[in-house]
């Protein structure tokens, strides 16, 4: 069966268990969001009764680099856990249902079945992305400057990188267990210990959270890279995805 027969099988599923709806729905909100909360928090801190006189001088005047700061703050946060939330089934709830033997018994390889369930997640992932950098782009237009739109258009797309990095993860996973959450316990831990090295400044260079800040140094104008961070980034997609496939090429369904 051809991938793309299984790719669309997953996106009209992902479409009835409104997965689409969700990651579309809160990436586009905090998308949104963000340059609002950026502009009028500081506002709403001067705003609080009984605040010292004079405190309200050190607040400083809202930028549109506090709107990249809090979209990618954002972002970061709510789009990983989404995309551990929206994998950790994807196998090991086809596998505890009974549905992958199902589908496998027809000529659908087992990469295929792996491949098309990321590629199905990276889609949903990449439109809801777009729609939350509309929202972003639009606000900061208003409330600040227009932002240039190739810069952002790659901090967006180095985000998508990040988040595909913990997805193929899950991935993972969710083959190895046939559970869902024990998926998602160690999805979780392998979050937990991807934020701990980062804690570590040489590591962190070379890690996928370091995308975030590459980002936003692009869409400011600032000359900062992190192609380290990029490369490793890509190569943990495709070893979870690998390990993946030949994990379950080996599991008994």
């Amino acid at each position: 069966m051809n991938i793309w027969v299984v790719f669309r099988k997953e996106m009209l599923e992902q479409w009835r268990t409104y997965k689409v709806l969700i990651v579309a729905a809160v990436l586009f909100l905090f998308g949104l969001t963000s340059p609002l909360l950026a502009k009028f928090t500081p506002e709403m801190l001067a705003a609080v009764p009984g605040l010292p006189a004079g405190l309200t001088d050190f607040i400083p005047t809202p930028s549109v680099a506090d709107a990249i700061s809090q979209y990618v703050k954002n972002m970061s946060q709510f789009g990983i856990l989404l995309a551990l939330l929206m994998s950790m089934g994807s196998v090991a709830q086809e596998k505890e249902r009974g549905t992958a033997a199902l589908i496998l018994t027809r000529p659908v390889s087992r990469g295929t079945f792996i491949l098309a369930k990321f590629g199905a997640l990276k889609v949903t992932f990449a439109g809801s992305l777009l729609l939350a950098a509309l929202g972003c782009w639009y606000y900061t237009y208003l409330l600040f400057e227009p932002l240039p739109w190739v810069p952002f258009l790659l901090l967006n797309g180095l985000m998508l990188v990040v988040f595909m990095v913990y997805v193929a993860m899950t991935l993972l996973c969710s083959t190895l267990v046939r559970s869902q959450s024990g998926a998602g316990g160690l999805a979780f831990g392998g979050l937990i210990l991807l934020a701990g090295l980062g804690a570590f400044p040489r590591l962190a260079e070379y890690l996928p959270g370091r995308l975030f800040a590459w980002g936003a140094a692009l869409a400011l104008g600032v000359d900062k890279t992190a192609w380290p961070a990029l490369w490793v980034s890509l190569g943990l997609i495709v070893v979870c995805l690998l390990a993946a496939v030949l994990v379950f090429r080996r599991q008994e369904l």
